[in-house]
């Protein structure tokens, strides 16, 4: 391990112990709270989506979370380990057979939905 990744072990580390990480994966549907900045007032936004891609890069790790806003497909990335995401929390966990779900982007309505897992084992 060379010093590059031995720091990024660190700070991740370092990360962990203050904010927690559930696991996930692509097809499941997360509620990513947001801290907003509004001069100097701060709130926490919540946005929630199905998380169609994920990249572990250490440090630089990142999602991405699509949802639909008033008939729209709406994406937004999210890195990982960044501090401005206050909380991510697991709604519920979906059945795809894909790492990256970007097909769901050309469809739309009904045939866009994902199936719900329902195995007690994974719920871990």
């Amino acid at each position: 391990m060379n010093l590059i990744q031995q720091i990024e072990a660190e700070q991740i580390a370092k990360f962990l112990e203050a904010k927690k990480i559930p696991t996930f994966r692509a097809g499941d549907t997360l509620r990513v709270g947001v801290k907003v900045v509004e001069g100097e007032r701060s709130r926490v936004q919540n946005y929630e989506g199905v998380c169609i891609a994920r990249s572990n890069k250490a440090m630089g790790s990142n999602f991405t979370v699509r949802k639909i806003s008033f008939g729209e497909g709406v994406e937004r990335v999210f890195p990982l380990y960044s501090p401005n995401i206050e909380s991510i929390e697991v709604v519920r966990r979906g059945v795809v057979r894909r790492a990256k779900l970007y097909y769901l982007r050309g469809r739309s309505g009904k045939s866009a939905r994902i199936a719900e897992l329902r195995d007690p084992k994974r719920e871990a």
